[in-house]
């Protein structure tokens, strides 16, 4: 019987890739744009969070017609540029404007880059392709003496096709996060894959900008402190001990039945609410990062930030659909370390709970006018973990271009954000309901991690 959460390793490999070709891909048909054209990004889709290109890599093994490299290229260089026709923001350009607001505008220079790759290792030698590698990073590509969060002047979609020796290629994808939130990139790959394995555009829903609907109010209304934002000292050790030497990147295989441990064992005593498995995942995990790394001192306040899709949450009026842009909000909870370390699991997951349903229409309305008054201009990390979830993303189903699903589709490289944690879903057709929690730690302080990370009842004597 597989263990309910087990460590999982990686090995530590280079991967030499030569770089055959890169071009850009235009439109294949008429724009509503011309040069000289911009689009309006809200403040949700320029926030400093979203500032940021999000890598991630897709395995495709050997396969009859995969074995062609000349017409893997063509099909997927056909394809973006068909779907580029109704997904024309991706092939215009970022620039800043006023206040440091940004918007999309296109020039002459325009287009979604692709780039051809090869490498003589095969699939078999990168070993377990469902547990992400920060060894896989030369399978994205990255512009030459490319700065670190540049936006600015950059093709907002990059897409690297890698063939290896056995005949297997990985697509490598970075999508500027300010044109779409996870389930924006998701339909934008759904229609893409679709469109290849079809020969013909498929868009389905067809997609919409209307990013005049988050507009912040005149004049602004902030209703609510926006901790999430708000910059911190961190008094703590803890900041210090993640980045004194670099973290090394940890993922474990987290079983359905141990997520029902974990969520029958959050559940409020009085019945109100209910704990989800998200609210008893995220607090067993940052418990157990907390414990692992012996922050001190125990009275100091500590933030657990994560995104809310609002999507459900607008109803007046509610979203056109086929929206990709952003619709998320950062939910925050707050404890003492001391709470953390010492107090119950449903006691953290009420913390989880309450910070998550805080986010509501109104809320998010607050949170346009706080970027449009304040517009925050650097990430805050201080005593803070950041919980991405993809494991509602249909990130495995949306990725079919003609040569089935992907064997591993998801993110690679974690370090570079050491307190940032991912929630993945297993890959296998059969992982149902299975999870892939990524985090970074100091090698130090790994065992005890696990250790934490695999008892369902521990210091803090609760009962199931």
């Amino acid at each position: 019987m597989a263990p309910w959460v087990e460590e999982l390793h990686f090995p530590h490999l280079e991967i030499p890739v030569t770089i055959s070709h890169v071009g850009l891909v235009m439109p294949s048909g008429i724009v509503p744009t011309a040069p000289g054209h911009t689009l309006y990004l809200s403040n949700l889709d320029d926030i400093i969070g979203a500032r940021v290109f999000t890598p991630t890599v897709y395995f495709y093994p050997s396969h009859a017609l995969s074995s062609d490299r000349k017409l893997v290229m063509e099909i997927l260089r056909n394809a973006l540029a068909s779907v580029l026709v109704p997904y024309y923001a991706f092939a215009g350009r970022i620039r800043e404007t006023k206040n440091g607001k940004l918007e999309v505008f296109f020039g002459q220079e325009q287009g979604a880059l692709m780039v051809e790759a090869r490498t003589e290792m095969a699939l078999a030698t990168l070993g377990d392709l469902t547990v992400p590698n920060p060894a896989w990073l030369p399978l994205v590509y990255f512009c030459p003496n490319e700065e670190p969060y540049r936006l600015i002047n950059m093709p907002l979609l990059i897409a690297q096709v890698t063939f290896f020796s056995c005949g297997g290629f990985s697509l490598g994808l970075r999508l500027c996060h300010c044109l779409c939130d996870g389930l924006g990139a998701m339909q934008f790959v759904r229609a893409w894959a679709a469109t290849a394995k079809a020969g013909t555009l498929i868009t389905n829903p067809r997609p919409c900008w209307d990013r005049e609907f988050f507009k912040p109010r005149n004049p602004p209304i902030i209703k609510y402190p926006h901790i999430e934002f708000m910059r911190i000292d961190d008094g703590s050790s803890l900041t210090m001990s993640l980045w004194k030497k670099k973290p090394i990147q940890k993922c474990y295989r987290i079983s359905p039945e141990f997520q029902a441990q974990l969520k029958a064992l959050g559940q409020p005593a009085d019945g109100k609410f209910t704990c989800t498995t998200f609210d008893a995942m995220a607090a067993h995990v940052w418990r157990s990062w907390v414990k692992a790394l012996d922050v001190q001192p125990l009275d100091y306040n500590l933030r657990l930030t994560f995104s809310v899709n609002a999507r459900q949450k607008l109803q007046n009026p509610p979203l056109k659909e086929g929206f990709y842009g952003n619709v998320v909000c950062v939910a925050c909870a707050t404890s003492t370390v001391s709470n953390l370390v010492n107090g119950r699991l449903s006691d953290t997951a009420r913390l989880v709970r309450e910070a998550r349903l805080s986010i509501s229409e109104e809320y998010l309305k607050s949170t346009l006018d706080y970027v449009e008054v304040n517009r925050p201009r650097r990430l805050e990390f201080g005593g803070k973990l950041t919980i991405t979830q993809w494991t509602r993303f249909s990130i495995y189903e949306s990725a079919d271009f003609g040569w089935g699903r992907p064997v591993y589709a998801g993110t690679i490289d974690l370090t570079l954000t050491p307190q940032v944690c991912v929630f993945l879903p297993e890959g296998g057709s059969d992982s149902s309901g299975t999870m892939v929690v990524c985090i970074c730690l100091p090698e130090s302080a790994t065992n005890k991690f696990t250790k934490h990370l695999s008892m369902i009842l521990d210091s803090s004597h609760e009962n199931c």
